[in-house]
């Protein structure tokens, strides 16, 4: 695979990100600065304890705030148009986002949609999103999507996840505190440092791959592969959980300019339809895929290895077969399930999720190798 180094990029950044212990208390002053006096706090059950001290902090600095944490898992469009209606009744004039990928998202689509100049359906899509009037600031609590520094947002709608890409969604402020992952139980670090995996090893191995983004996806890599199980094994493991936020946070930054391919495509299905989680459908379906895509990128394949700890001889194929069995044991360490026949899936279920997988060609056209409908299928089948 062939990478063209003076392909146009755009990269659209956070303005502010702030990294480590106590960083969110900052979050009121930055928001105060930017005009916000009404917040509202876009969260879900299990992570609205962590939101104290953003609540503290912002009740010194004089602003009020509405707490929204009405999210039972990945958002669907009927969640979203919940917080978009609590937003416009506090007539908020400021939004966070505190939690995983989901609770991040949906603020995104609040900020951006609260002023009822467009609707989800019109801008579900790539640059279709008109403007956002709001500040946000993301403030991840999870070690997976690096959604506090992408331009997407993804939302269920009831037939398939669609995704909203836009430079509008990218955040205006991000603050990453290592201690406020410590919570997340062993499954959720699991699934959701494999999804930070899967980010970085989709960026690194794409059509549209780009040397500025190069370093950001191996360092994610090597980060994760060197840190992902002593995350799962001791979830108090500061070190572990800084280095896996670290990594979470570089594969959020090669989406915007990247972006994955089609394990991300082919694990949509897995969602929408059998409710599995993100990061597992990922998991799940990604030694898989990168085994049908190596002959399009031997080599690239190669130095994903490498960044795993493989050690290279020389021969790139050799090579990145063992990064894959190297993605395989580290889903087996940290207890990801490896097959989707545990969920309930059949291969009756089969035809209609590759046809599904189909219709995401916005990540389909970036991977390294054209995937066709019967090929969904026998990836599909061989992760069964």
């Amino acid at each position: 695979m062939a990478v063209d180094t003076t392909r146009q990029i755009m990269f659209t950044n956070v303005r502010t990100v702030r990294f480590g212990t106590d960083v969110l208390g900052l979050a009121a002053a930055d928001l105060a600065a930017a005009g916000s006096r009404r917040i509202l706090v876009v969260t879900t059950p299990p992570t609205r304890p962590l939101c104290e001290a953003l609540t503290d902090a912002l009740a010194e600095a004089g602003c009020g705030f509405e707490i929204w944490n009405d999210l039972a898992g990945e958002p669907r469009i009927e969640e979203l148009n919940d917080a978009i209606a609590c937003a416009r009744a506090m007539r908020c004039d400021g939004v966070v986002g505190l939690g995983g990928g989901s609770a991040m998202d949906v603020a995104k689509l609040v900020a951006a949609l609260v002023d009822g100049r467009q609707h989800f359906d019109e801008v579900a899509g790539t640059d279709l999103l008109a403007g956002r009037t709001l500040p946000l600031a993301c403030v991840p609590t999870t070690a997976g999507t690096g959604s506090e520094v992408t331009p997407i947002a993804i939302v269920d709608d009831g037939e398939l996840k669609k995704g909203v890409v836009s430079p509008h969604l990218v955040p205006d402020f991000a603050f990453l505190d290592p201690r406020l992952t410590v919570s997340m139980p062993r499954a959720v670090t699991a699934a959701t440092g494999l999804d930070a995996l899967t980010h970085c090893i989709e960026g690194y191995a794409n059509r549209f791959a780009h040397p500025y983004v190069d370093g950001w996806a191996l360092e994610g890599i090597a980060l994760i592969g060197a840190h992902i199980e002593r995350a799962c094994a001791d979830g108090g493991d500061l070190e572990a959980r800084a280095a896996m936020l670290r990594a979470s946070h570089l594969g959020g930054l090669c989406l915007g300019p990247v972006n994955t391919g089609a394990v991300h495509a082919l694990a949509y299905p897995l969602g929408t339809e059998f409710h599995i989680p993100h990061g597992v459908a990922n998991s799940l379906l990604l030694p898989h895929v990168l085994r049908f895509n190596l002959e399009a990128a031997p080599h690239r394949y190669a130095e994903i290895a490498g960044a795993l700890g493989v050690e290279r001889t020389g021969d790139d194929r050799a090579d990145a077969l063992a990064g894959i069995e190297e993605i395989e044991r580290l889903s087996r360490a940290v207890g990801i399930e490896r097959h989707l026949t545990h969920f309930g899936i059949s291969t009756n279920a089969i035809p209609p999720m590759a046809a599904a997988a189909m219709t995401v060609q916005r990540l389909l056209m970036r991977n390294p190798r054209e995937v066709h409908e019967e090929d969904a299928r026998s990836i599909y089948e061989a992760a069964l």
